[in-house]
């Protein structure tokens, strides 16, 4: 099939890369004429495991190609998937400016059938805004032109998105449309081979099950940090509950690690948006309202450890250990390592800190600044610090030589905001451990 995907972010490079690499003909294109560049050079913009391979591979075969050109994606692709971005507006409801500009663009450069592809994640009644946006384009061109819209929500984690991608546990479309149908059974055929993925169901039904799927796993998560919080006053290890219900198959161990709050471009910006638009049709999302308020006050509760454990930070240097929202990406947007870091400096402390992957967005974030020292490695970051914070659960963090780590810390505290390691382990070194929700046992 003949494709263009608007957007080169993570989900429109992801979804058009394993198109292509499938056997799509596949156009990607995007406004940011940068970008392209980057992509035509054999530059991926973003981290994601095993997306730069992909890339490589299918433009190399031919059925990948990257413009900045509009009106050439729009000849190319009979399917038009709109994958571009849709960042909170100042209420926190998803701002749909890029998506109706696309569809604008569609509009005016279409001359013949297209089917257009709602993959952005956006509130319900967007797709009927796409049509009349693209309707009211043809009109004032004085064209009468079949084209239809659906809505394809992604369910991509970063880290794992082409994962998602290619063995995902379900595709749904939102469309009633029997010819649309049909294009989308095509579309993903090669994805749709094990068992029967695809679910139809009504446009709306597919926009609000986004919503919903992310609102739920950000309920989760807020659930267990309460419990975890409990579990302190009660002096409960938390570890204990969660295996404890994560037993129970109606529960599950999926999403319930407490920690230091949820990040990322996806459940802070999506559960807000949920929120607004209940608000906005009169209804008061009480659970919503809840899990976005804890999770708000999870990031806060770094520092306040850090506080409760060395009084006064003014002076302090604090070694940072993760600066991405989630391991296997260099996202930090929303991540709980930047409420830390900026509650820090405020305080008069000073960062060293270190990411696997996300220390070239971090510097371009934050900038060259006397309170923060961006370290080679892990071992650098803690040396000379007076307490180390782990922010995110890399896999090169998991195990450390904590001896070793006591002769470096002046504080000896280690607060571990992800609960990767074991409290007597850690103590059995000299070393003062906080957890989230964490108790040693006697």
């Amino acid at each position: 099939m003949h494709i263009s995907v608007f957007g080169t972010g993570y989900v429109g490079l992801v979804a058009g890369a394993c198109l292509a690499d499938v056997g799509h003909q596949v156009t990607c294109m995007d406004v940011n004429a940068e970008r392209i560049d980057q992509l035509k050079g054999g530059e991926v913009p973003i981290f994601e495991p095993g997306l730069s391979t992909i890339v490589a591979h299918n433009v190399a075969a031919g059925r990948l190609r990257f413009t900045a050109d509009a009106a050439q994606a729009v000849a190319d692709g009979e399917l038009l998937f709109i994958a571009v971005g849709t960042p909170p507006d100042e209420d926190g409801s998803a701002d749909l400016r890029y998506v109706l500009e696309v569809a604008r663009t569609i509009g005016q450069h279409m001359d013949s059938y297209k089917l257009v592809i709602d993959k952005s994640t956006v509130p319900v009644g967007t797709a009927e805004k796409v049509h009349a946006a693209i309707s009211d384009v043809l009109e004032q061109r004085g064209v009468s032109l079949a084209f239809d819209v659906c809505s394809n929500p992604e369910f991509m984690k970063e880290g794992a998105a082409i994962d998602d991608f290619t063995r995902g546990a379900r595709i749904i479309v939102g469309t009633e449309s029997e010819r649309v149908k049909a294009h989308m059974q095509e579309c993903y055929a090669p994805y749709n081979r094990n068992h029967e993925k695809l679910m139809f169901m009504s446009v709306r039904a597919a926009e609000l099950t986004k919503y919903a799927a992310n609102a739920m796993l950000a309920t989760k998560i807020s659930f267990m940090n309460e419990i975890a919080n409990l579990a302190e006053r009660l002096e409960v290890d938390v570890e204990d509950v969660r295996r404890g219900i994560g037993s129970d198959p109606r529960i599950g161990y999926h999403f319930i690690y407490p920690g230091c709050g949820y990040g990322g471009s996806c459940f802070p910006k999506d559960v807000q948006a949920l929120e607004r638009a209940a608000r906005q049709l009169g209804y008061t999302p009480e659970l919503l309202s809840a899990v976005e308020s804890v999770n708000l006050r999870q990031k806060q509760t770094l520092f306040t450890k850090l506080q409760d454990n060395l009084g006064s930070l003014s002076g302090k240097t604090i070694a940072v250990w993760g600066l991405a929202f989630k391991p296997n990406t260099d996202d930090m947007r929303e991540a709980p390592s930047r409420t830390l870091m900026e509650a820090l400096w405020q305080a008069g402390a000073k960062v060293q800190a270190f990411d696997p992957e996300a220390m070239t967005e971090c510097r371009r974030i934050y900038g060259e600044r006397d309170d923060l020292m961006l370290a080679g490695d892990r071992i650098q970051a803690v040396k000379g610090a007076d307490a180390l914070v782990i922010c995110t659960e890399w896999k090169e963090f998991r195990s450390v030589d904590f001896d070793w780590l006591a002769d470096q810390l002046a504080e000896k505290v280690v607060i571990d905001g992800r609960n990767l390691y074991t409290p007597s382990a850690v103590e059995e070194a000299g070393l003062r451990y906080i957890g989230v929700g964490r108790k040693s046992h006697d």
